[in-house]
């Protein structure tokens, strides 16, 4: 279980790597076997391979502007955030941000399981929803 100043460690390790864009970094904070679920993604990705290509696609079509964490409490094993996204659409230049909060579970410091709260609605411009 990491404490809460561990969890922030981790936690800003991730935001750090997203911004700089540095895809391989950002992949690094998870582990092998872990499991990542969202709005757009109930049935969970399992394993770091099934996400990188999620997360490479998405660095593809979009720019990291902002990752802001507003709150982060540890609670047993799980570490909850509540946080902000704005990306730019790298083909149209459209800003687009998303509130959000996530439930995690982290073992030996990687994110073993990542599921996501948001409203697919902030993200119509995106998708195309």
């Amino acid at each position: 279980m990491p404490t809460a100043e561990e969890a922030g460690l981790y936690f800003q390790r991730r935001v750090d790597a997203w911004l700089r864009e540095d895809v391989d970094a950002y992949l690094a904070c998870w582990s092998d076997d872990m499991t990542f679920t969202s709005p757009l993604h109930v049935q969970p990705l399992r394993g770091r391979a099934a996400y990188a290509a999620l997360v490479r696609a998405s660095a593809e079509h979009t720019r990291p502007l902002r990752f802001d964490v507003f709150h982060l409490a540890v609670v047993g094993d799980v570490v909850l955030a509540e946080w902000r996204i704005d990306v730019v659409h790298r083909a149209t230049g459209h800003e687009i941000g998303w509130d959000g909060m996530s439930r995690t579970r982290y073992r030996d410091g990687l994110i073993v399981d990542w599921r996501e709260y948001w409203n697919p609605q902030q993200l119509a411009a995106l998708t195309g929803g």
